[in-house]
């Protein structure tokens, strides 16, 4: 897989901003800026988005993982490129809507595997994905409001679904950061593992997903996501129709009959 540009060629620049490898049926992508603390420029969330778009659509990848180093997952967007632009200018561009939001696009689970520091829109990038497994070592921070901003990159909308209006707050109007262990305390995140063991704690978990049927994870992560943007009600219909629609799917029966026969299923992805 390569990043690609508008032409559907692979751009040497954008492609040099993250590192994609895989690891079975996980696409492992690395943001690739360490001495800018992965700041998320503008190139490199459109390289990003480009390989999340090319693993979703490739069959053979079940499961996805972006991490950074062991400094930072992403220190916030690159300020040095924002600094002089005006009103106008990120209206026109689509700032952050034109490419941080591709993430949303994903079916497949994604994870983030967290060391150092996730801030601003590190960490927002960070929350924007299904699972976050951080090292010992993770921090994360709002800290835009140092300067005169605000967490525009989903922060002020997944924060509070993730640990509550209070300690959403508190990071968001304080600047205050979470270590690992608090974040996972709070729901932050999903699992705290020593740093030495972040990208293979993490790659485990994201082949066991990615062993299972596609079609059925991409259904439960769906379900997931419409539990924070709906009704409880509205909620339980989307789920209930999302189970009804497994019926038509090979790999339910098949994962049925493997119980019943007490074998290990063979799912086609189907």
């Amino acid at each position: 897989m390569q990043a690609s540009d508008t032409a559907g060629h692979a751009s040497p620049a954008a492609a040099a901003l993250v590192r994609q490898e895989r690891h079975g049926r996980v696409a492992l992508i690395t943001l690739n800026r360490p001495a800018q603390f992965n700041a998320l420029s503008d190139a490199l969330m459109d390289a990003l988005g480009a390989a999340l778009l090319a693993a979703d659509a490739d069959a053979s990848v079940g499961a996805i993982v972006i991490t950074g180093n062991d400094k930072a997952f992403a220190a916030g967007a690159d300020i040095d490129a924002m600094v002089d632009w005006g009103h106008a200018e990120v209206v026109e561009r689509a700032f952050i809507t034109r490419n941080w939001e591709t993430i949303r696009q994903v079916k497949k689970p994604v994870l983030a595997a967290v060391a150092g520091f996730a801030l601003g829109g590190g960490c927002e990038l960070a929350l924007a994905c299904d699972i976050i497994v951080a090292a010992e070592s993770a921090r994360f921070g709002l800290p835009e409001i140092k300067l005169a901003m605000l967490p525009g990159a989903g922060g002020t909308q997944r924060l509070p679904r993730a640990i509550g209006k209070a300690k959403a707050m508190d990071m968001a109007l304080s600047a205050r950061l979470l270590g690992a262990e608090e974040a996972d305390r709070y729901g932050l995140v999903s699992r705290v593992v020593p740093d030495a063991q972040l990208l293979d704690a993490t790659l485990a978990l994201a082949t066991q997903i990615s062993a299972y049927s596609t079609p059925a994870l991409a259904a439960i992560k769906e379900s997931v996501n419409r539990a924070w943007e709906s009704s409880l009600s509205e909620g339980i219909l989307f789920e209930r129709r999302a189970l009804y629609a497994r019926f038509a799917s090979h790999d339910a029966h098949e994962g049925m009959r493997a119980f019943l026969d007490k074998r290990a299923p063979q799912f086609e992805h189907r």
